[in-house]
């Protein structure tokens, strides 16, 4: 059991180690954050920021990474 769980933990660490090191890089490698679609509003000292199409590419991607290691 704590062997199972150890796995776990240890998958887990390495997804959240690769996807901060793509959302460090994502930005200024890929455009990510600067697609078009997404929103940004800015007035006065109010800024709005919301990345749909980002969002939407992120999902389809991780899809199907998921996807590839449940098979």
């Amino acid at each position: 059991m704590w062997a199972s769980l150890g796995k776990m933990f240890l998958f887990i660490g390495i997804i959240m180690v690769v996807l901060g090191g793509i959302m460090l890089a994502g930005g200024k490698l890929f455009g990510l954050g600067r697609l078009p679609g997404d929103i940004y509003i800015q007035r006065g000292n109010f800024s709005f920021y919301f990345p749909i199409m980002t969002g939407l590419i992120l999902s389809i991607l991780l899809t199907i990474i998921i996807n590839i290691f449940r098979r």
